[in-house]
């Protein structure tokens, strides 16, 4: 029998490391072949089930909102918990047009594309990005119009959703019917991109929380907590690694609160109010741009580490070229002595046959290793296919193998 829920549950979770990253638009086969590879962290992020409650409320009919792979693995710990809902109904983005002024339509949106796998109904909200879009829109069936009493069977969730919800949604849940799993240990990290954050900031633990939305004139993600599990952050670890592993453990600790809640044990604990707490805004272009003359190679690295799957880093190609150069994969070249005698300032780089990369000098005398590159309106290039097609004139000195010149570029917000 599970003890009475006093106080929050605080369990330290590790995460292993992987080699590659997932893109937050992957289509269900890709989806679930990461599903597969991190099924040997079950036993590291295990939050036991206690099936033995006895319920004082009936299972809950969810309205589930979400966009992405986190969403995705929070979905799946909440559709094997059929113990805690009775209808489970699925609301994401719409299908987007991309490609020349809309030629093509994507439609490999992961939520809405599980949520079919799973044979839940599945809506979207309306089409657009604009603040009064939700304002009207009418919830799907079985949940009430606006005027009627909140039921307590029904509860919305979100888990990377990408939107803030008006009032004229929440009100139709009652307060602690409308939850968000939140992949940081608030109040630190508050905002778009807490996993992102983390990473950049070099912490050494994060965290998942459920958390109750309030209105937001009360303040993003600063609703009383109802549950909260920590993550320990290896050295290494990158955003594929981190947005997995939480979106678990969230998953997880979301089933064990719907279950709280449904035996009546559940309680919440109103979050700390710490003006110090770092913060975590949305990434921009700007958080892109590399200027090699005050970042260490271990610095871009780990920009890269925490939102390369996002906006790709970019300095300039070279003193002579307008066009920007994303840098894809880069990691710290360990053995720089020589390399730095052949380049003369931060931000010149060299092609090294031994280890098949750019090697770029970066601040304090440190290298950066690149092994590919994608120039702009170009193909994704090995770096010796991109090096070889360098022109002469575009290098520092003359002949073919003469080093190159990064700038840091004038990028401007879209």
């Amino acid at each position: 029998m599970r003890p009475p829920t006093s106080s929050l549950r605080f369990r330290p979770v590790s995460i292993p490391l992987s080699g590659s990253l997932c893109s937050f638009t992957s289509c269900l086969n890709h989806h679930y072949s990461r599903r597969h590879r991190y099924a040997s962290w079950n036993s590291a992020v295990e939050i036991r089930a206690y099936h033995n409650q006895t319920p004082v409320h009936d299972p809950l009919k969810i309205l589930y909102l979400g966009r992405d792979e986190f969403s995705c693995l929070v979905l799946e710990e909440l559709h094997k918990a059929q113990d805690v809902w009775q209808e489970l109904v699925v609301v994401t983005t719409p299908d987007a047009k991309v490609g020349r002024r809309g030629s093509k339509l994507t439609v490999c949106d992961a939520l809405k594309t599980l949520g079919q796998h799973l044979s839940l109904p599945v809506h979207f909200v309306p089409p657009g990005k604009g603040k009064d879009v939700l304002k009207t829109w009418q919830l799907p069936p079985p949940f009430p119009e606006p005027g009627s009493a909140p039921p307590l069977s029904h509860i919305i969730i979100t888990a990377s959703f990408g939107r803030i919800l008006p009032n004229s949604v929440l009100n139709l849940f009652l307060p602690n019917r409308r939850l968000n799993v939140h992949p940081s240990l608030l109040p630190a990290y508050r905002g778009a991109a807490p996993i992102q954050h983390v990473l950049l900031d070099e912490q050494k633990e994060t965290g998942v929380c459920v958390i109750e939305m309030m209105e937001r004139v009360k303040g993003i993600d600063a609703g009383a907590i109802w549950g909260q599990e920590r993550v320990a952050i290896p050295e290494g670890a990158d955003y594929a690694d981190l947005r997995d592993v939480s979106a678990q453990t969230g998953g997880k600790l979301l089933v064990s609160v719907l279950r709280d809640m449904l035996s009546g044990r559940a309680t919440s604990q109103p979050q700390a109010e710490n003006p110090a707490a770092p913060r975590a805004p949305l990434i921009t272009t700007a958080d892109a741009v590399i200027d090699f003359e005050t970042m260490t190679a271990e610095q871009i690295t780990r920009r890269s580490r925490a939102f390369s799957h996002q906006v790709s880093q970019t300095p300039r190609n070279s003193l002579k070229s307008e066009r920007t150069l994303q840098l894809h994969s880069p990691t710290v070249h360990v053995d720089s002595t020589d390399v730095l005698a052949q380049l003369p300032a931060p931000g010149t780089a060299v092609y090294d046959r031994t280890v098949n990369s750019l090697l770029v000098r970066c601040a304090s005398d440190t290298v950066l290793s690149v092994p590919q590159v994608k120039q702009q309106d170009r193909t994704l290039l090995k770096a010796k296919d991109w090096w070889n097609g360098v022109r002469p004139e575009l290098r520092l000195t003359g002949g073919d193998e003469g080093p190159v010149q990064f700038l840091r570029p004038a990028l401007t917000e879209p």
